[in-house]
This record gives C-alpha cells, sequence and structure tokens, in this order.
C-alpha cells in the first residue's frame, strides 16, 4: 500500500468525525444549513487535498475550521447587501448548547448573534461556541490578540444590549430592596 493511500484512508474517519461540527459551526456562521452543509464540504475538500501534508503536521481540526471560516468570510465579502441570513434556533437542536435554557432567550441571542458583521459573528463564534483561546481565534482569522479581544468585548456588549429586554428585574447586589 503506498504512502498516500493511507494518508487518504485516514482522511475517511476524520471527515466523518469532523463532518458534523464544521457544519454545526458553518451554521453558526452563516444561519443557513444549506450554506453551512457547503462550507463544510468546502473544508473537507481543501483538507482532502492537503491531508498528507496537514495529517503528518498534525492539526487537523485547526486546519479544518480555518479553511471553514475562511470561505465564510470570503463568502460574506462577495454576498450582495441585501442578504441577511436568520438562524433558525429549532435547527440547532442537538447541537452541543444547553437545552435547559430559555427558548425566548435563545431566539433572541441567535438574532442579535445574525445581526453581527461577518468578521465579528466569525469571533463570536470561534471564542464562546467553539472555545478556542484568544491567540487561536486571532491565528484562525488573522487577527492580532489585541484585536480580537476588542472585537469580542465590543460584540459582548451588543449581545447584552440586545438580550437586556429579557433579563428580569432585579435588585443590584449591593442594594437592598425597599422594607414596606
Amino acid at each position: 500500500m503506498a504512502r498516500g493511500t493511507r494518508d487518504r484512508d485516514g482522511f475517511s474517519g476524520f471527515a466523518a468525525a469532523a463532518a458534523p461540527r464544521l457544519r454545526r459551526t458553518g451554521y453558526l456562521l452563516c444561519g443557513d444549513w444549506h450554506l453551512a452543509e457547503d462550507l463544510a464540504q468546502t473544508a473537507l475538500e481543501k483538507l482532502y487535498v492537503a491531508w498528507p501534508r496537514v495529517a503528518q503536521a498534525g492539526n487537523q481540526d485547526a486546519y479544518a475550521r480555518r479553511v471553514l471560516v475562511n470561505a465564510y468570510l470570503d463568502r460574506g465579502r462577495r454576498r450582495s447587501s441585501g442578504e441577511t441570513p436568520g438562524l433558525d434556533s429549532a435547527a440547532l437542536e442537538g447541537t452541543e448548547a444547553r437545552p435547559e435554557g430559555d427558548p425566548d432567550l435563545r431566539v433572541t441571542l441567535l438574532d442579535a448573534l445574525t445581526g453581527l458583521p461577518a468578521r465579528d459573528r466569525a469571533v463570536l463564534v470561534l471564542r464562546y461556541w467553539e472555545d478556542l483561546s484568544v491567540e487561536t481565534t486571532a491565528e484562525h482569522l488573522g487577527l492580532t490578540p489585541s484585536a480580537v479581544k476588542t472585537i469580542s468585548g465590543r460584540c459582548l456588549a451588543r449581545l447584552r444590549g440586545a438580550l437586556a429586554d429579557l433579563a428580569p428585574t432585579a435588585h443590584p447586589a449591593n442594594e437592598a430592596p425597599a422594607a414596606s
């Protein structure tokens, strides 16, 4: 058996395991399951071509995720300004998100995420959904770590503002409720 054949055989197992993660991440990025499938397929195609080199380096997940994000960002640059993808919170059932969360909160959060620019959305998805470090997120997106921190802070503040309407009225921690 030739070395290239062994390397390609290893790709099949990796692709089968990685495809659901790539589709989910693609969906969180673009808000469209069909486009997420296309993004995942593009990532796996490019990974297959580079498989011998990538497998030897041992960073298959990082490479696939970076190709996926780049494909999403490239598509966003070409997308007409009239298109606005939406996220279907029911479609995320069965993903790694906590199912016990408030459905109204989840829908509002997904809508707010959809309203973010492509790069900002990619930062939040990689940092908080994929749980990547600031440095790894910066590397994936070709940004500096400080840019990732700045974008994260700005976007989280924007999401907090969108979610403020759903927050229950509470007394601040250092204030006691008024006595009757």
